[in-house]
């Protein structure tokens, strides 16, 4: 869904009354009428912190500012009576003229540089979005053409395997960013492709060795291959009758026959297609297999799987954030996991994986679009929402290299208006891809 462009920066928005710098004082908010790069904050509309504030933007001499009294701690100042005339300079108004500045100037060449590794982190996040849109047209192909043409389809499925599993094994600081946008809208190739990207992380954690990754791989993306042959009233129905979800649950068994008929594929492969529903306590199907009786691959992909269909599950409205997901899997459905592997998956995806909606401690609100680094598991990096900036132009803010806003918490995505998710999350689903060389 496009964002509506942002308004002139000078013009005055729905509830914000204009004031004059006079009026200023620490918990008054105030938006500045000029662009964003030709002032030294972080951003253009906040709540003034402290009087060296109030005197830096006295400082610029702006004739008319914004300020929305509902985000004001206090009230502004009544508005001067007169129009003030500068006294003749002094010595000491001199020098503080001359300090404010300098610290203007000081200010400015450090956000010319904040705003060169932001675009940075916006070139990452593009050509994340670039290999994840290959690998989605690449998927999408194969499984549509594998009925016809299984031989060539699964050689598809294994190049996209293995070029994942090389991207992942290049880079040991690759992190998992979010791709909220432009997403390829087939859901089966979209959710094949969340959850081998899922189970490659989960590997990584586990230090399964490197050699057994590639079949992780090929299991998560050829996984649901046997719902190609089920109706989709079937599998969109969240009622299903005893008949029903017998063709249901016979996706596994059939997606190995599928997989076997295509072509030679390693066990681990196609022990992940007929498993990965199978559950430790043996509640699952379609063996009722248990514990380390289920083979490790479908152990691996049945984590994957489960997170992926909470976050991005049939009916939108129903949809958890990746928080909620984690919290759901190992507070509610643990027994159903291997719990090795599932802290390992908690500990890969981190405090606030890529796709959660989070209140920083200025009150803002952002999006997580990478994850953060394993030193600082608190400090990912967030696009925050600024309505008056356009979204192609949001301001991204890796929080480890900044001395400013952290996270507070974690919010449910249905708590956010719809104008928040539009500029933040545009296509409601929430799908990642790794992206080496993140580090600017």
């Amino acid at each position: 869904m496009a964002t509506a462009p942002a308004r002139g920066d000078g013009d005055i928005q729905e509830g914000e009354i204009a004031i004059v710098a006079a009026q200023l004082r620490p918990g008054v908010h105030v938006r500045l009428p000029i662009p964003w790069m030709a002032h030294q904050f972080l951003f253009s509309s906040f709540v003034i912190a402290d009087d060296e504030q109030v005197r830096l933007i006295a400082a610029m001499q702006l004739p008319e500012l914004f300020c929305d009294p509902r985000r004001c701690r206090v009230e502004p100042l009544p508005p001067p009576r007169d129009i003030a005339v500068d006294p003749p300079p002094t010595a000491d108004t001199a020098a503080e003229r001359a300090r404010l500045a300098a610290v203007t100037a000081a200010a400015l060449a450090e956000k010319q540089e904040r705003s060169r590794v932001m675009q940075r982190l916006r070139e990452g996040l593009d050509r994340a979005q670039k290999l994840y849109l290959g690998a989605a047209t690449a998927v999408s192909g194969a499984l549509r053409d594998l009925p016809a043409r299984p031989q060539e389809a699964v050689a598809e499925v294994l190049r996209v395997s293995a070029d994942s599993t090389a991207a992942l094994l290049g880079d040991t600081d690759s992190a998992l960013v979010l791709i909220a946008e432009r997403a390829h809208d087939d859901r089966l190739a979209a959710h094949s492709l969340a959850v081998m990207t899922l189970a490659l992380l989960i590997g990584r954690q586990a230090q399964i060795p490197p050699t057994a990754l590639p079949a992780i791989a090929s299991g998560a993306l050829l996984h649901d291959i046997g719902k190609l042959q089920i109706s989709p009233s079937i599998l969109r129905s969240s009622e299903r009758n005893r008949h029903e979800e017998a063709i249901y649950q016979s996706h596994g068994p059939s997606g190995q026959d599928t997989a076997r008929r295509a072509g030679t594929l390693a066990p681990p492969v196609l022990d992940a297609i007929r498993h990965h529903h199978e559950r430790c306590d043996g509640r699952g199907f379609p063996d009722r297999l248990s514990g380390n009786a289920i083979p490790l691959t479908a152990r691996i992909v049945a984590i994957a799987n489960r997170f992926d269909n909470l976050v991005n599950p049939l009916e939108p409205g129903r949809a958890l954030s990746p928080s909620e997901a984690l919290s759901v899997m190992w507070t509610r459905e643990r027994p159903a996991f291997d719990e090795h592997l599932l802290q390992f998956f908690i500990r890969a995806m981190g405090v606030y994986p890529p796709g959660s909606i989070v209140r920083l401690t200025d009150g803002r609100i952002a999006a997580v679009v990478a994850a953060a680094a394993a030193d600082k598991p608190l400090l990912p990096t967030v696009m925050v929402y600024t309505p008056e900036i356009p979204r192609q132009q949001s301001i991204i803010i890796d929080l480890a290299r900044i001395d400013g806003p952290a996270i507070e918490r974690a919010l449910r995505l249905q708590e956010r208006s719809p104008e928040e998710l539009d500029y933040l999350l545009p296509r409601r689903r929430i799908n990642w891809c790794h992206l080496s060389e993140r580090r600017c």
